[in-house]
């Protein structure tokens, strides 16, 4: 709705992890390079960890677009299953054939057999094996344990898959326990992806835009970029909610520029009440959890409603006479 009016071409604060938008600070670098090590560091488990929102998934992304040719990639963002489903979602995604006239429901040894058996395979024609797990926190300790006993399969010089593990910070609190201390041994790299700083932010919320198509001044001042920084504590998911909140309520206001102010009521409709939106020790309570989705859910009704509004207004002021507010923007 105020791509135009700000001279965007493109959505600059979508919340989907394309990694065209990937911001590159140094903790972000360091997550991806992580990564990339994994590929060639000759199997075992890397261990990706982050808060919700922190652009774990995005560094995922651009990790996949430069994954070398001779690796293959099977990528499971729905952990949330037994260890033979788990195996047969593997298998699926390593495009590895099944008997289509089999009798009966294929089961865990079945599946590890055809796997191990591609594996060696395809290492013997020059090929490596990359398994990426997301939302790996849900996984069960079962399941878990499934996956260390996948890493077995080795070569005098490798192991034959390398498992990425990516998830909420509670992944590293699972993995801590003293009965997955086998696998917790085969994690060759770990890396945390910390909140950007408050510097950061602003490079964020500035490249972002940049991406976008951006060409003229920064729609937001100086204020607006630290109460941003404030409330969203530096989370990517957050900045873009919020920012892109803040920049509706610029174009409904009909000003060139988002401040503090606006920042603030952007905040309460997608964030809730300030009393809300934390709970103990930092973390979001169950209630400031419903009350956030419920506000965001709200928001967006009532922008698709009351955008038509804005926008009819914007044609009318500009039909009257040319506004530099709207037209400041775009130049």
């Amino acid at each position: 709705m105020y791509k135009k009016y700000f001279g965007l071409k493109h959505e600059p604060f979508s919340i989907a992890p394309d990694p065209h938008y990937l911001f590159m600070s140094e903790r972000h670098r360091e997550a991806l390079a992580h990564l990339l090590y994994g590929v060639r560091g000759g199997g075992g488990f890397v261990l990706l960890t982050g808060e919700i929102g922190a652009g774990k998934t995005t560094v995922c992304r651009c990790f996949l677009e430069q994954v070398p040719r001779r690796c293959n990639v099977a990528y499971i963002f729905n952990p949330r299953q037994t260890a033979e489903e788990l195996l047969d979602s593997i298998c699926h995604d390593f495009r590895i054939p099944r008997d289509p006239h089999g009798e009966r429901v294929p089961s865990a040894r079945d599946h590890v057999a055809v796997l191990n058996e591609y594996l060696l395979r395809t290492h013997g024609i020059g090929q490596n094996n990359v398994l990426i797990i997301d939302e790996a926190q849900n996984l069960s300790a079962e399941v878990l344990e499934q996956l260390r006993l996948l890493t077995n399969l080795e070569t005098n010089e490798r192991k034959l898959l390398q498992i990425i593990l990516i998830g909420q910070p509670e992944l590293r609190d699972l993995l801590a326990r003293p009965e997955l201390e086998q696998l917790a041994q085969r994690i060759i790299a770990r890396y945390h992806l910390d909140a950007l700083s408050a510097r950061e932010t602003e490079s964020y919320i500035r490249h972002r835009l940049a991406v976008a198509g951006l060409r003229s001044a920064v729609p937001f001042d100086a204020a607006a970029m630290q109460r941003i920084f404030e409330l969203s504590r530096g989370v990517p998911r957050r900045i873009n909610v919020l920012c892109d909140r803040a920049l509706l309520g610029a174009y409904a206001g009909g000003k060139a520029m988002a401040d503090a102010g606006i920042v603030d009521k952007a905040a309460v409709e997608v964030l809730g009440p300030p009393g809300r939106r934390r709970g103990r020790g930092g973390r979001w309570s169950a209630r400031a959890r419903w009350a956030a989705t419920l506000a965001l859910g709200v928001s967006i009704g009532a922008s698709l409603v009351g955008a038509g509004l804005w926008g009819w207004n914007a044609f009318q002021r500009q039909g009257a006479a040319a506004t530099p507010a709207a037209s400041a923007p775009g130049r």
